[in-house]
């Protein structure tokens, strides 16, 4: 088994989203780390169909980023 990098890391999230989370976590008795890294797990599939900022045209478009999340 590889051994696991464990550095600590910020992350912020909206409030609701974070309730959402805490709530998740005490559900299954694990903490929020846990859950954050088995839904990564889960979504990262999905998340990397995504384009990067570097291969949108520069079309004068408006940034969706974060909008409804």
């Amino acid at each position: 088994m590889a051994s696991s990098d464990k550095r600590k890391q910020s992350l912020y999230f909206p409030e609701q989203m974070l309730k959402e989370i805490q709530d998740e976590a005490a559900r299954q008795d694990r903490s929020l780390s846990w859950i954050v890294q088995k839904a990564w797990k889960i979504a990262r599939k999905d998340i990397m169909k995504y384009p990067s900022v570097n291969d949108l045209a520069d079309d004068g478009a408006d940034d969706e980023r974060g909008r409804n999340e």
